[in-house]
C-alpha cells in the first residue's frame, strides 16, 4: 500500500471516529481500498475512487454545483482520481478545473462518503464510484467559468438544497451536515 493509500485508510478511520453512524459505509470503503492496488484507476472494472468538492462560498452560505453534462443532475464538483490516491488533492484539482476558480482551499478531513452506481455508457460498463468528498472553500473571486463537463454551474444556497425534495439525496445529506456543522 503506498503512502497516499495508507493516508486514505487513516482518514477513513478518523471519519469513523467522528461519525460512528457511518460504520457500514466506512467498512465498505475500507474494504474496497484494500481490494486491489488499481482502485484509483478508472480502468478498474468493478469501480474506482473519485474525489469531490463541497465547494462553499467564503461566507459558507452557498455551494457551487454543476449541472452535470452526462448525468443531467445538479451535483457537487469532482471527478476521477486517475491514479492519484490523495483524494483531497483530486477534489481540489477537479474543483479548479470544473469551475475556473482559483484561491480554493481544502478544509479539514473527509466530509462525506458516497458509493453510487454509474450507468453503462458507450464502451464503459456500469460500475461503482467510491466518492470521497471534502469541503473546499472559495477564498477569492467567486466568478466561475462553465467547463465542457457541465451544462451549467450555479451558486445555490445550502439551506435550499437541504429543503429541496427534488435534489439528489446525497446533496441533501451534505447540505444538512453542513448546516448542522455551521460555517
Amino acid at each position: 500500500m503506498n503512502t497516499d493509500s495508507f493516508e486514505l485508510g487513516q482518514a477513513l478511520a478518523r471519519f469513523l471516529e467522528a461519525r460512528p453512524d457511518e460504520a457500514g459505509n466506512v467498512a465498505l470503503f475500507s474494504g474496497f481500498l484494500a481490494s486491489s492496488p488499481a482502485v484509483f484507476e478508472r480502468s478498474h472494472p468493478p469501480g474506482h475512487f473519485t474525489g469531490s468538492a463541497w465547494l462553499v462560498s467564503a461566507d459558507g452560505e452557498r455551494v457551487l454545483l454543476t449541472h452535470h453534462r452526462k448525468l443531467g443532475r445538479w451535483l457537487q464538483l469532482g471527478g476521477h482520481a486517475d491514479g492519484d490516491a490523495n483524494l483531497a488533492r483530486v477534489a481540489l484539482r477537479e474543483a479548479e478545473e470544473e469551475s475556473g476558480l482559483t484561491d480554493l482551499v481544502v478544509e479539514g478531513d473527509i466530509f462525506d462518503l458516497d458509493r453510487h452506481a454509474i450507468p453503462a455508457r458507450g464502451a464503459d460498463p456500469e460500475h461503482w464510484h467510491y466518492d470521497v468528498r471534502f469541503v473546499v472553500r472559495a477564498t477569492g473571486s467567486e466568478e466561475f467559468a462553465v467547463s465542457e463537463e457541465s451544462l451549467d454551474l450555479a451558486w445555490k444556497p445550502v439551506a435550499e438544497i437541504a429543503a429541496d425534495p427534488a435534489m439528489d439525496e446525497s446533496m441533501r445529506r451534505m447540505a444538512g451536515r453542513w448546516l448542522r456543522r455551521g460555517r
